[in-house]
This record gives structure tokens, sequence and C-alpha cells, in this order.
């Protein structure tokens, strides 16, 4: 009599609970797919390289001279506020990127595998760290040519694009919430902009000294948070006092996830 053995069918269903560990483990695997995809389309990153030497050439030499008297003063204030708004500007990508996964499938592709939930919203946060780099690589490495300088120490310098990047990760859910309400890739850029140029622009990215303005311009740039990434990126990288600027720099930060990850998550059951 021959004896046989019936291996027990494997599931592929995921656990009920995916722990935290186990879900950032995910969301790194689909964060290196995006960089991956970097790496054989560099074309994707051309927009984030050119960006930051445009606004750089074009706001230090219309405003350098009116509002400095010369442009390399202007330089060493312009260049701090351009890594709050380059933050916000290489977040919009994003969102584009996002719609047009979820219009071929990909996401779907991903519902099927036994990760995570929030895995692949995860990966493709982390894995646009690549263009948070490019940026402000370009931007720092092309001022610097300008004849910018870096007059505090190296912590602080460090301690400024580190502040810069937590509020970057933040606003990416902001852009990840575009792209999954957004119904065409097409539509996105133009929804990113709705929120995008009031928040950079009415802000001291520009212009540090704010009093000046209206008084209706003036109090909403006070309580912008791009106002408190730009003036804590200036005092930690020419000096100057620092303030309450970076906590409410974090605050906002942390306040923007808190509010936009649920309903991205929300968004994201809807779509896919």
């Amino acid at each position: 009599m021959t004896t046989m053995t019936v291996d027990a069918p494997v599931s592929s269903e995921p656990p009920a609970r995916i722990s935290p560990r186990r879900t950032l483990r995910h969301g790194l695997t689909l964060a290196w797919r995006n960089v991956a995809q970097l790496k054989h389309s560099p074309e994707k990153l051309l927009d984030t390289t050119l960006m930051p030497i445009v606004f750089l050439l074009l706001f230090l030499y219309v405003f350098g001279g009116a509002l400095a008297g010369n442009t390399h003063a202007y330089l060493q204030q312009l260049l701090p506020g351009l890594v709050a708004q380059m933050a916000m500007f290489a977040t919009m990508g994003l969102g584009t990127a996002l719609n047009e996964d979820i219009h071929k499938g990909v996401f779907d592709r991903f519902r099927s595998l036994p990760i995570a939930r929030s895995a692949p919203l995860i990966g493709s946060v982390l894995g646009d760290t690549v263009r948070f780099l490019t940026v402000m690589v370009v931007l720092v490495g092309f001022g610097s040519i300008l004849g910018f300088r870096f007059h505090t120490d190296p912590l602080s310098v460090v301690a400024a694009f580190a502040l810069a990047y937590v509020f970057y990760l933040a606003v990416c859910w902001i852009s990840v919430l575009v792209g999954l309400v957004a119904p065409s890739p097409e539509t996105v850029q133009g929804l990113a902009f709705i929120w995008v140029m009031p928040l950079t622009f009415g802000s001291s990215i520009l212009v540090p000294n704010t009093s000046t303005m209206p008084g209706w311009l003036e109090a909403w740039t006070k309580v912008n948070p791009v106002t408190h990434l730009a003036d804590s990126v200036r005092a930690l990288t020419v000096g100057g006092p620092v303030g309450n600027h970076v906590w409410y720099t974090l605050a906002w930060a942390a306040g923007i996830v808190v509010v936009t990850f649920p309903l991205a998550m929300r968004m994201y059951s809807r779509r896919t």
C-alpha cells in the first residue's frame, strides 16, 4: 500500500494585519521600483534639473538690483528661499506619475500582491526622494557657481536641508491626493498649480521682509508654512535668528500628513 502525502494549499492572501515594520519594508521595495524607472528613463528628471536653474537666473537678475542693490547680496537671501520653493515644485511630478500608473493598471497589480495596502503609496513618496535630491544638488551647485556661500556651520546646513526634506515628504501626500482625485494625468498639473502657486509666491521666498506687503497679504505670509520653511532655511544657512520657524514648519508637516494620508488611502481604495 502506498501512502500519499498531500501538501496543504498555500494561501496567497495577505495576513489580516501587517506590522509597521513589514509595511515600511514593502514601501521601500516599491520605492526602489520608482528609482529603477528613473535609471532607465533619466529624461524624467529633466524638468527638475532645469527648473532650479531657470528660477534662480530669472529671479536673481530681475529682482536682485531692485530688492538688494546688487545680485550678489540678493543671492544670499534668494537661494535659501528657493530651497523651500523647489521642495514644493518637486512634488508636482509625483501626482502625475501616480495617476499614470493607476490608468495603466499598475496599482491593480499591486492590490493582488500580499503586501500592505499603503505600501504602493508609501513607495511612491519615498521613491520620489531622488527628485528632491536632484533639485537641491542642482540648485546649490549652480548657486555656488554664481557666488552663493553658506555662512553657518555644517551641522546647521544639514539641519536646514533635513527640515526641507521632512516638509517635502509631507507635501508629497498632497500631491498623491491630487493624483488620486484627478480624472487624468493631463489635469494633475493644473490642479497642482492651484494650491502650489499661492503657497510659494504668497510667502517670503523672494522677499524676506514682508512688512511692505498689504495687510491682508502680510497676514497670509505669516501663517503660510512655506514662509516658515524659507525663514528656517535662511537662518540655518546664512545666519540670523531661527525663532519658532522650525517648530512651526514641523507642526505644519505633521498636520499635513495627519490630514492627507487618511484621505489618500480612502481615495486609493476607491480608485483601485
